[in-house]
């Protein structure tokens, strides 16, 4: 574990001027506060402070403070600014100030920290004597800007699933990406262009539930970042183009205890993977209001091109829900429906108490890829009223949290509801 002293080392060795301390608010949208070197005694004790209502994103009004609390452990340059007076990053927690029996105040996490609520997750699957492993494989897609530099939904080139240059115009970008995410510490496993024109997919290897949602969080700020040096942006909008495959973010979990994996029993599929994979299904409903938080999510999930609709099962078909695979010889389960949308914290952690209480209960997945399967929730309006209703999820993310995001993307659909679209006033306009 690194130490304030290690720091210290690493910023003079990498000749480091600016410091940025990033934290994921309750909708997974990254935040930063930025401080020079020399405030690094004031970073390690905790004393910044935000308003609190940043940590929904300025769509709940939390009238207390709170606090950065760094993970020293995150400290890493970004690799695409400036060689000389380099900008590093600190992923930190979200903290409140609480009294003590000695009327002092201490820095405690925050209940309603995302990434305290997939912390908690994790240690109480680690008293069970579960360690998840996860590698997530997410999706984007890259598109011109316009001559103001404000992004579009355009691209110049008609690739296809795994095509190269000169089909593929973003295979300089995304080589750049890797290249930087290398330096960063990320073990990429494969990047290519995915299925629709502008769509590409960088894979990172597997690792545990924080780590890798701390990954995902710095991936995207990465990507984004280097698409703009190509003049390029880069989105994780599951679906920003009509009549082409939307993007995913297929979460595959393997469960270990004792170093041995659960999923796998001599080579085929366990009794514990069933019992995962039948906790996913049953929860899926309450689920997608978390791995597909926005309106747009279900435009992917129901636009045909390849996105699981149903609540189904295989090993084999990719287009189900939840997919039993193997990847570089590990026996995972593979979660289908989630998009990039997500906030990778409470994403994993819902997944993780929806599976785990599938093993508590052993609940056996009964329907496997079938037309007959209950459907995946037509919209986030659906998706919310099952979360509301699901009392794994309700505890595994808190109760106060769940009221909290919900009343927000309450409010997002209700928005949207009252939008008048393109298509209606073609459809509608004349005809009526």
């Amino acid at each position: 574990m690194k130490t304030k002293e290690d720091i210290i080392r690493l910023i003079d060795e990498e000749d480091v001027e600016f410091i940025r301390l990033q934290f994921t608010d309750a909708l997974g949208n990254l935040k930063n506060m930025a401080v020079t070197p020399g405030q690094l005694d004031r970073v390690v004790n905790n004393m910044y402070s935000f308003a609190g209502s940043a940590a929904f994103n300025d769509q709940y009004d939390f009238s207390s403070d709170l606090y950065l609390i760094p993970d020293l452990d995150t400290f890493v340059t970004l690799p695409w600014r400036p060689q000389q007076g380099k900008v590093a990053k600190l992923i930190c927690d979200i903290g409140r100030e609480t009294a003590t029996e000695n009327d002092d105040y201490v820095i405690t996490p925050f209940e309603m920290s995302s990434r305290t609520i997939l912390k908690n997750v994790v240690q109480e699957a680690e008293q069970k004597g579960y360690t998840f492993m996860i590698n997530p494989e997410c999706e984007f897609f890259l598109f011109h800007t316009d001559e103001d530099g404000r992004p579009t939904t355009l691209s110049h080139e008609s690739a296809g699933y795994l095509d190269v240059g000169p089909a593929d115009l973003g295979e300089n970008a995304r080589r750049d990406m890797v290249l930087a995410l290398e330096e960063m510490g990320f073990e990429i496993e494969s990047s290519h262009h995915e299925k629709a024109p502008g769509q590409h997919e960088i894979d990172f290897k597997q690792g545990e539930s924080l780590a890798i949602a701390d990954s995902v969080m710095t991936f995207k700020f990465a990507v984004r970042s280097i698409a703009k040096r190509f003049g390029l942006y880069a989105t994780f909008m599951p679906k920003p183009v009509i009549g082409v495959p939307g993007s995913g973010m297929h979460i595959n979990f393997s469960l270990y205890r004792d170093g041995k994996n659960l999923f796998d029993e001599a080579g085929k599929m366990s009794e514990t993977a069933k019992y995962f994979v039948g906790g996913i299904l049953e929860h899926a409903g309450a689920l997608c209001a978390i791995t597909n938080p926005t309106v747009n999510s279900y435009k992917r999930l129901l636009g045909g091109e390849g996105a699981p609709s149903r609540v189904t099962w295989s090993d084999s078909n990719n287009g189900a829900a939840v997919r039993f695979c193997r990847k570089f010889s590990e026996a995972k389960v593979e979660v289908r429906f989630p998009d990039p949308a997500a906030n990778p914290y409470t994403a994993f952690a819902a997944c993780i108490a929806a599976g785990l209480d599938g093993i508590e209960r052993q609940v056996k997945p009964d329907i496997r890829n079938s037309l007959n399967a209950q459907k995946l929730p037509g919209n986030l309006n659906d998706a919310l009223r099952n979360l509301k209703k699901d009392d794994v999820i309700r505890k595994a993310l808190g109760s106060d949290f769940i009221d909290i995001y919900t009343s927000i993307r309450k409010k997002e659909w209700n928005e949207y509801m009252m939008q008048v679209s393109d298509w209606e006033i073609s459809k509608y306009l004349v005809n009526i």
